[in-house]
């Protein structure tokens, strides 16, 4: 069964080899094999869920090489959590696409498949050099789905995006060569044992790698000063191409969690971890305080969105920093409300977009609107979502934030950033509803295209998704509060990953 582990991986890239060989065929077929491969990528992320349930960590070693040595792919719950994430958003942004976003340019369904499988891979990975691959995988195939369909603002975008990603790539790369100089291995879970026991004389390199590591991670995150480039790529991106970067920055924040919370972390009190959450709190708190700022002065749906993903990516990583594990949990149900809605929110403002006469999602101009009260009554529903308001995922998990977040003293910053973060994207999304649908009817267009019922829908699941989150909140906080409790223990990681040679490396030190 432990060979069912590799399919994410397999599955996407055979899938996208297939779709560039037979991309002169009809695109029909093309969409058939990209929607059937994401609903299998579905399917085994469901069972890597209920696999995580059962057995703590589930290893496949390729090659069947003893660790620390080839690679290995490690799966727990927090790594299951976050394929079932990506396996329905890749769905959903899919079937988006195949109502005729995929035609604006060549090859999407191949790239997006090449895009699943560098995520998933690092996701499952447990070695650095291995994360650093899938990174440049998922990276490239981003870079040709922002640049997809053409056009200045796009190539613009693109060449900032690569820009700095591509110095992040030579940042990793460096601090890779630190570590491997240090440590003579770059197995996540030999590191960690090796970081550990590591002679003061290594500290301050240690320090640097680590400080490396979180500017790099910060790049894919979206962290101040490093987000500068997510609000123009995400809004020139096209719909389904958007909400699929949605999954971009919760890699970075996987990225840290993994590294700084299992690596450097089962060194309690390690100087090196010590200095990269002391830089994160206010790192964070700041990139939650200007993202709040960017949603209110943004000009378009899509540019508010991607502000409010840096508003996630804010309130995820100043969790992070405070080293806690209720905390911890709060914030994977955080992120799973915040990465649905924050993909809903690009897909809707598509879709907005397709029944104006003029505007497109822009706010400053006065435009006719097809069929108002439907795309009104989707737009309160995911802006109360999105809002945090009851009754849906939004306010469970930011309840829970500040539930964990005690004594307020100690927390105060995170307590105003988050709330007033929150009333900043109940005005702004206000402002966009009331500006749209609360119109005189002499606005309404008055030969209405028909409502494309497909994309609708799709929108409408999606934001179903979130209600179902707060539906079924008791049993999905278990399990993060399992994955949590997982990574804050990261002798369990070490021992599992590398079984009898952590025992074998013991004696001979003896």
């Amino acid at each position: 069964m432990n060979h069912l582990m590799i399919m994410p991986i397999v599955i996407p890239l055979l899938t996208g080899a297939f779709l560039l060989v037979m991309y002169r065929y009809n695109i029909g077929r093309q969409r058939s094999l990209s929607i059937g491969s994401t609903l299998l990528l579905v399917v085994f992320a469901v069972w890597a869920l209920l696999q995580a349930g059962v057995t703590d960590y589930t290893l496949y070693r390729l090659g069947n090489w003893q660790p620390p040595f080839g690679i290995v792919l490690v799966l727990d719950r927090l790594t299951a959590i976050m394929l079932l994430l990506t396996a329905l958003l890749s769905l959903f942004c899919v079937l988006y696409a195949s109502r005729g976003s995929d035609r604006e340019g060549s090859h999407f369904h191949a790239l997006l498949q090449f895009q699943l499988m560098g995520i998933n891979g690092a996701f499952l990975t447990g070695d650095l050099f291995n994360l650093f691959v899938f990174f440049e995988v998922l990276l490239i195939a981003s870079y040709a789905l922002l640049l997809h369909g053409g056009g200045r603002a796009r190539s613009r975008a693109g060449l900032h995006y690569v820009v700095i990603n591509l110095a992040g790539s030579a940042l990793f790369l460096l601090a890779l060569g630190i570590l491997y100089g240090l440590t003579g291995t770059l197995n996540m879970a030999d590191l960690a044992r090796v970081i550990a026991s590591a002679p003061e004389a290594d500290l301050p390199l240690l320090k640097a790698a680590s400080l490396l590591l979180m500017v790099v991670f910060g790049i894919k995150a979206a962290l101040l000063p490093l987000l500068f480039w997510l609000p123009r790529a995400y809004s020139a991106a096209s719909a389904p191409v958007a909400a699929l970067f949605a999954i971009m920055t919760k890699v970075g924040f996987y990225a840290m969690v993994r590294v700084f919370l299992v690596v450097f972390g089962l060194d309690e009190g390690s100087p090196a971890n010590e200095s990269v959450l002391a830089w994160l709190w206010p790192m964070a708190l700041v990139t939650l305080a200007l993202g709040g700022i960017g949603v209110l002065g943004a000009a378009s749906l899509r540019t508010l969105t991607a502000y409010m993903v840096i508003v996630s990516v804010g309130i995820l990583l100043a969790v992070v920093s405070r080293n806690d594990e209720q905390l911890l949990a709060a914030s994977l149900f955080y992120l799973l409300h915040s990465t649905c809605l924050t993909a809903v929110f690009f897909l809707l403002a598509d879709l907005i977009g397709r029944y104006r006469d003029n505007g497109y999602d822009r706010f400053s101009v006065i435009s006719p609107l097809s069929h108002r009260w439907i795309l009104g009554t989707v737009f309160l529903v995911a802006a109360v979502s999105m809002a945090s308001l009851p009754p849906f995922s939004g306010f469970v998990s930011k309840a829970w934030i500040l539930q964990s977040s005690s004594p307020l003293p100690d927390y105060l910053w995170l307590w105003a950033s988050i709330l007033i973060s929150g009333l900043l994207i109940i005005a702004a999304l206000s402002r966009a509803g009331s500006g749209w649908f609360w119109r005189p009817e002499e606005l309404a267009v008055k030969a209405a295209p028909a409502l494309d019922g497909a994309r609708t829908a799709t929108v409408c699941v999606m934001i179903a998704i979130s209600f179902s989150l707060a539906l079924f909140a008791q049993p999905v906080m278990d399990y993060l509060e399992a994955a949590a409790h997982l990574v804050y223990q990261p002798s369990g990681y070490v021992e599992a990953v590398l079984g009898d040679y952590v025992s074998q490396s013991r004696e001979v030190t003896e």
